[in-house]
């Protein structure tokens, strides 16, 4: 029996590809580089099963190319805003994602920016090795406590839930939260969380509002110059979730006027192509996307990927399938 043709569009983890060349008749991306739209749409008529990722942005376009041969979209990833899913259920190609195995590691990305913006550590290791430090003194670098502050969380699924516990049961935050969905008893009794009616709540309400939501039509721009002036001066914006949740002019305008004392990001509505305030501003730290960014983690997301793809072939129901 034939192996499926999968075409993967960025390098994976070793281990992953070995499996892949074990699994399936695959092209391996071994140079790393995005691929351009039209590689994509050459992709899709020349194998079985795509294997994208974040970068890949999989609109209406390229899902409608002519010829295509595949039917199936193995995702590398949890979030899947970078393809057309509407489209790509309208033509009955199957898409899969990877949740819960990035979890933890998100969680703890979060948990990180927060202490390091509160914390203003950006700046002091910048002064460290631009060889500026003079010595310990009673107002120097002077931020912020975590530890008893309140946390407030938009979109209270595993990664909010995760976030909340690593804050509350290791920093005794208080767990303020809001989300479209009814969360279970136990998980809130747990947490000592607390639901608040509106996200216009959460940002009065918090010392530091985390952004854990996923990217939809209704998401996009969530946290805007509205939002921002809700806020308290002395409160922070954490998001590692999508960076167009953010409008990010609004916010720079927010760090600047003070509206807001900082921001700690993982991830840009234009990655990886930032605005240069958010790269120079003292009171933000950012990441380049590094939410999963853990050897196990990616290694499970790439297998995850697999498993998706295989069950699709053996026509068994997929773990993880998004439409």
């Amino acid at each position: 029996m034939s192996k499926p043709v999968a075409i993967v569009t960025r390098k994976w983890p070793k281990a992953c590809e070995d499996r892949l060349k074990e699994l399936f008749d695959v092209t391996l991306n071994e140079t790393d580089t995005p691929f351009t739209s039209e590689e994509l749409k050459n992709a899709f008529q020349n194998c079985d099963v795509l294997m994208p990722t974040v970068t890949d942005k999989i609109n209406a376009e390229v899902l409608s190319v002519e010829n295509r041969k595949a039917n199936m979209i193995g995702n590398f990833g949890v979030g899947f805003n970078h393809i057309d899913i509407e489209k790509a259920k309208e033509l009955g190609i199957t898409v899969s994602n990877t949740p819960s195995v990035l979890t933890d590691c998100t969680a703890d990305i979060a948990m990180s920016l927060i202490l390091m913006v509160a914390r203003r550590v950006g700046e002091g290791e910048r002064e460290l090795r631009a060889d500026k430090w003079t010595g310990w003194r009673p107002t120097h670098l002077l931020g912020t406590k975590v530890t008893g502050k309140k946390l407030g969380i938009i979109g209270f699924g595993r990664i909010g839930q995760a976030v909340a516990k690593r804050a509350h049961h290791g920093f005794n935050m208080e767990i303020l939260f809001w989300d479209p969905f009814d969360i279970p008893e136990n998980v809130t009794k747990n947490l000592n969380a607390q639901k608040l009616s509106t996200i216009e709540d959460i940002c009065r309400e918090s010392d530091f509002v985390s952004v854990n939501c996923p990217a939809t039509k209704e998401t996009f721009h969530l946290m805007n110059e509205e939002k921002f002036n809700l806020m308290k001066s002395s409160a922070f914006i954490i998001n590692t979730a999508r960076g167009d949740i953010i409008d990010e002019k609004a916010l720079v305008t927010a760090l600047k006027t003070k509206e807001i004392a900082g921001a700690g990001l993982d991830v840009f509505e234009t990655e990886p192509n930032l605005p240069s305030e958010l790269k120079t501003l003292e009171n933000v730290v950012s990441f380049p996307h590094l939410g999963s960014a853990s050897t196990e983690t990616r290694i499970a997301m790439g297998n995850t990927a697999i498993d998706n793809s295989l069950a699709f072939f053996a026509n068994e129901e997929l773990p993880n399938k998004v439409v």
